[in-house]
């Protein structure tokens, strides 16, 4: 079936700049872009709100989410697949990597879901047509996991992975440099007593001893092997970044530090921050603000991480607040996630491009998007 789909008086976000005008979407694709507040007969009047590509997201873990609702509770596979993904898609995220961990350190049910299982969900909802947004799997490595190879070798050769990134949430570094925010913050969330959590600390840190190194080896060579866009994870400091360009990291995720990120962008590694970062005005982990390296130009891509309606409002922030113009706050959504999966058939505004399109009203604090097409397909 062929749609056409006419949307007037919009600002259009194009690579470069915003322009007021007229965009037809015929055949899944971007056909038209005419310059002028006109508003032809049958299109869709949009009252000056922006019209954008469909956004990218390289990094969500919505979909666990769905999956263990509530402690104790596994919901049916196929059913978390699509509550997760209408919400990925009313957030205006088209395109997505569902991030989901191998090796948990704290047997969260939801990350010790067999993930073969999870991934045949996927595929058999896709397949179904039941989809809204078109989604690729992100396999999040637990280096210092004893089990992480044997889940890792199975789900490599899935043309749906697409990104591998390399964790490691040993405490005394990283994420959590601060052991007493690590015991804070994991003592209330699992509700464990100081003697589990110190036998638990120990037991994280043997695992590291034992497991980190040959994992991160054996991970990046089967990545490298089958062309998986590689990342790093919570870099703190300039040799983690050393590290993660060693193993041929492509992007890192969530430098907590602006030492990290200055020495990400020195070596040309993309970095990925956070949108609930920027949303909140400061990390919940007490570690870098999103915002201030924004503003010191030491941002490429933006996630949703743990919110997915946190992107579009973190890409208004990083406009508004972040010093960025209007096209560089949506690239880190759309051109650059595009481009570093190798998509380039998406992820801009241009003849010819795969019509995954936005139409937002950004007049209050909160934007709205009233409407998300996917190949021409409305789908929100």
């Amino acid at each position: 079936m062929s749609y056409e789909t006419i949307l007037a008086n919009a600002r259009i976000v194009l690579p470069t700049e915003v322009v007021t005008g007229t965009l037809v979407i015929r055949g899944g694709r971007i056909a038209e872009l005419v310059a002028g507040r006109g508003v032809p007969y049958g299109a869709v009047d949009c009252g000056n709100d922006l019209v954008l590509p469909g956004m990218i997201e390289l990094h969500t873990d919505n979909l666990e989410k769905h999956v263990s609702p509530r402690p104790g509770v596994a919901w049916p596979l196929a059913g978390a697949v699509m509550a997760h993904d209408s919400q990925i898609a009313a957030a205006g995220i088209t395109t997505v990597c569902d991030a989901l961990t191998i090796g948990d350190l704290w047997g969260n049910p939801a990350r010790a879901v067999a993930l073969r299982d999870l991934v045949r969900a996927l595929d058999e909802t896709a397949t179904a047509g039941a989809l809204r947004s078109e989604h690729f799997v992100h396999l999040r490595a637990e280096l210092s996991h004893g089990n992480l190879l044997d889940a890792f070798s199975h789900l490599a050769d899935h043309p749906r992975v697409k990104v591998v990134t390399l964790m490691d949430h040993t405490p005394g570094q990283r994420q959590f440099a601060d052991v007493a925010q690590y015991r804070r913050y994991y003592q209330g969330k699992n509700g464990v007593s100081d003697a589990e959590m110190d036998a638990l600390l120990e037991r994280h840190r043997e695992g590291q001893r034992r497991n980190a190194a040959p994992n991160r080896a054996r991970v990046v060579e089967i990545a490298r092997g089958r062309a998986v866009l590689i990342g790093s994870h919570d870099d703190a400091c300039a040799d983690h970044v050393a590290e993660a360009a060693a193993c041929g990291a492509a992007f890192t995720e969530f430098p907590t530090t602006p030492e990290a990120a200055e020495a990400a962008h020195a070596r040309g590694i993309a970095i990925l921050l956070g949108a609930p970062n920027v949303v909140r005005g400061g990390s919940h982990s007490g570690n870098v603000s999103a915002l201030d390296l924004a503003r010191a130009d030491r941002i490429d891509v933006l996630s949703s991480d743990y919110v997915p309606s946190s992107l579009i409002h973190g890409v208004l922030r990083l406009h508004r607040d972040g010093g960025m113009s209007l096209p560089a706050a949506v690239a880190t959504t759309t051109t650059t996630p595009a481009t570093l999966l190798g998509l380039e058939d998406r992820g801009r505004i241009e003849i010819g491009a795969r019509a995954d399109i936005l139409r937002v009203s950004d007049r209050d604090d909160i934007p709205v998007i009233r409407a998300v097409w996917r190949e021409g397909a409305r789908v929100a």
